[in-house]
């Protein structure tokens, strides 16, 4: 009985303990909303700063359903743990900022609290947001407080025990997330710095570009080493691989043509970075998109080799039938050699996009169409239909297989199980 009752009171100091571990982490760099802060009305160029840095969020993507008014919320964002619907961001009293200080969205956007002191959920990329300035936040505040005030109740999150829980999101909040504005590197200059603000902060990349555990955490030492986007089943390549996204190579210029026009003589977006592009980037100024490619040429190029060439297969009926499917669906816009057409469609032979040891994006093009978002810079863009009706799971497999092993490509293949696999989840 003694040695049961010095076990239960062992338990009870560690998890006393581990408790205060957890609200002392969850409470570091904490905003005092009770502080008072001088405030004056935002002057027109506070408000216009505002509006660009939401831009460059990406903010009303999130923020407004579909058919919805902008910024009133009720999107719904679906993660492997339920669904988190969006939040109204407009100056309604009752069920938007109305009633919010400067200081409570700055409290918001750094440390991941709503104005009564509840935790976030991470689907608002406060890991991210947490290394914008105050004098940023305070300016999207202002544009967000001169937006018509819309009256929308936020809705609930669905979310599976124990996720819905605050105990769990802190425990979550302690493993994964420590807030801090960006502190420039001295080392480097004015333009890379300020790149990397953009990159880190406002623009959070590092929630699609970095891989996430089982429990939705980023790994930080892999930052923007590629990662598989969850519930969308797009992989987001790596920005620091020469084989996947890696820029280091790329001319500056072509760089940013592809964040502003979504088309460059190097590659072209599609997938959710086609979004990205229409709704932010291609908004963004010259000097912002040239230091954000600034920062992207540095990055440190990942390690990781190059994938391993595949054994291809130079006959047999397959082959034969691989040949023809390309031959009647594919070669009159990407040519018989795969070298594709200058400003129109894009070269085969040689593409990263087709030779990724990932294979699920060309997966996802074929099966639902590939379209490069329409810019001012390219408002006309080039597009590919979707085959999901055309091609069963097996001529998929081929003529990916064939795409993906000719005019020098050495990638592996794509077996009809993984195209089924993917067609399925996107309900295809």
């Amino acid at each position: 009985m003694k040695k049961a009752f010095k076990f239960a009171i062992a338990l009870a100091v560690i998890a006393a303990g581990g408790s205060a571990l957890v609200w002392a982490l969850n409470v570091r760099d904490e905003v005092d909303v009770k502080a008072p802060v001088a405030s004056a009305a935002p002057s027109d160029g506070l408000i216009a700063r505002g509006a660009y840095l939401a831009r460059a969020g990406n903010c009303q993507a999130c923020h407004t359903a579909q058919g919805g008014q902008p910024y009133a919320g009720g999107r719904g964002i679906a993660t492997p743990f339920g669904t988190v619907f969006t939040s109204n961001l407009t100056p309604d009293d009752k069920t938007g900022i109305g009633g919010w200080s400067s200081t409570h969205f700055w409290r918001a956007m750094h440390n991941g609290r709503s104005k009564d002191g509840r935790l976030l959920y991470p689907a608002f990329p406060y890991t991210s947001y947490t290394q914008v300035t105050r004098e940023d936040s305070d300016a999207l505040y202002a544009y967000l407080r001169s937006l018509p005030p819309v009256v929308a109740p936020n809705l609930p999150h669905a979310l599976r025990f124990p996720y819905q829980s605050q105990a769990a999101l802190a425990v979550w909040r302690a493993l994964f997330f420590s807030p801090g504005v960006y502190e420039p590197d001295t080392a480097r200059g004015t333009e890379w710095n300020r790149g990397a603000y953009l990159v880190k902060g406002l623009g959070h990349c590092a929630a699609c570009h970095t891989a996430r555990n089982a429990l939705g955490g980023s790994d930080q030492g892999l930052d923007l080493a590629g990662g598989l986007i969850p519930m969308q089943n797009w992989y987001a390549p790596s920005l620091a691989s020469p084989y996947e996204a890696g820029v280091g190579d790329w001319d500056k210029q072509h760089i940013v043509s592809l964040l502003k026009n979504g088309v460059s003589p190097r590659a072209s977006v599609t997938g959710p970075m086609a979004e990205v592009v229409q709704r932010s980037t291609q908004y963004l100024s010259d000097a912002d998109l040239g230091a954000m490619a600034q920062f992207l040429k540095e990055l440190p190029p990942s390690h990781t080799a190059p994938p391993e060439p595949a054994a291809i297969k130079t006959q047999g009926e397959s082959v034969e039938r691989a040949a023809k499917l390309y031959e009647q669906h594919c070669a009159q816009c990407h040519g018989a050699k795969g070298e594709g057409i200058a400003n129109a469609y894009p070269a085969l032979a040689g593409n990263r996009a087709v030779t990724m040891g990932q294979a699920v994006n060309l997966v996802q093009i074929v099966l639902n169409g590939g379209y490069a978002p329409a810019t001012e810079g390219n408002p006309r863009p080039f597009g590919m239909p979707p085959f999901v009706l055309v091609l069963n799971d097996a001529d998929m497999g081929l003529v990916l297989t064939h795409i993906r092993q000719s005019w020098g490509n050495r990638a592996s293949e794509i077996t009809p199980l993984e195209v089924n696999r993917i067609r399925a989840s996107t309900g295809r």
